[in-house]
């Protein structure tokens, strides 16, 4: 998907083709587990800065030391903190979006899951988890898993920058009950699967959560719940420090 939208964007390396001709939209479909399906460009993965969101400006004025960017796709934001001298890797499970990544001239990659990456020697001062990548904690059972991954690659007092969306400020019907239908079942957010043309991910749990949701999911985590911003809101970066 990576691969089309970035031959799309550029005019560079085959595109996929309508009718064997015209050449198409390249489309995310997202499936949730209640039957909603919804589909999204698969461009905004390469957006520059000028077609950014607000939050996401306010995200890397946040952005300290040495960064590693998770879930950096085809490497939209970590190449802009290359451009302004940060020193930031990018980190993703996708051998495609890391190659597009390269492409684009991101520099220092990764290609494994944080599970992995957790036994390198690397250290980093800031963890950047942008596009809603929030999500990546995946639930209560996930969560104290994927913090302690981070505090393991953690500098003294490094933070975590996360993007998310709070679930309950949609009016929305079918939102509205999917949400109160996962929260009677003792669970936040849901479950995914992503699919492009012929591919399809796994299913898997994507966190949805409000502020106050997610400050539960710290505790005992050594990571601490430093300051919202809802400006944005229902979106909201979330900044987290480890505790000495």
């Amino acid at each position: 998907m990576m691969r089309d939208a970035y031959a799309v964007r550029t005019g560079i390396g085959p595109r996929p083709l309508a009718g064997g001709r015209v050449p198409r939209p390249v489309i995310e479909i997202i499936e949730r587990d209640d039957g909603l399906i919804n589909g999204a460009p698969a461009d905004h993965y390469l957006g520059e800065p000028a077609e950014w969101q607000p939050h996401d400006h306010r995200a890397l004025r946040l952005c300290r030391g040495h960064v590693l960017d998770l879930g950096c796709g085809a490497g939209r934001t970590a190449l802009e903190l290359q451009r302004r001298g940060q020193a930031v890797t990018g980190l993703d499970t996708s051998p495609g979006a890391i190659e597009i990544a390269r492409r684009r001239g991101l520099r220092d990659t990764v290609v494994t899951t944080i599970d992995e990456y957790a036994r390198a020697t690397a250290r980093y001062d800031t963890f950047l988890l942008l596009g809603n990548n929030l999500g990546l904690f995946g639930g209560a059972e996930r969560a104290p898993v994927l913090l302690a991954a981070l505090a393991s690659l953690a500098n003294p007092g490094a933070r975590i920058i996360a993007q998310g969306t709070d679930p309950y400020g949609t009016t929305d019907p079918v939102h509205v009950s999917y949400h109160e239908r996962n929260r009677s079942r003792g669970r936040l957010g849901g479950q995914l699967r992503l699919r492009y043309r012929l591919l399809a991910t796994e299913w898997f749990d994507y966190l949805q959560c409000s502020p106050a949701e997610l400050e539960t999911l710290l505790k005992g985590t050594g990571w601490q719940l430093k300051s919202i911003d809802d400006a944005d809101r229902p979106y909201y970066l979330a900044v987290m420090e480890l505790t000495p």
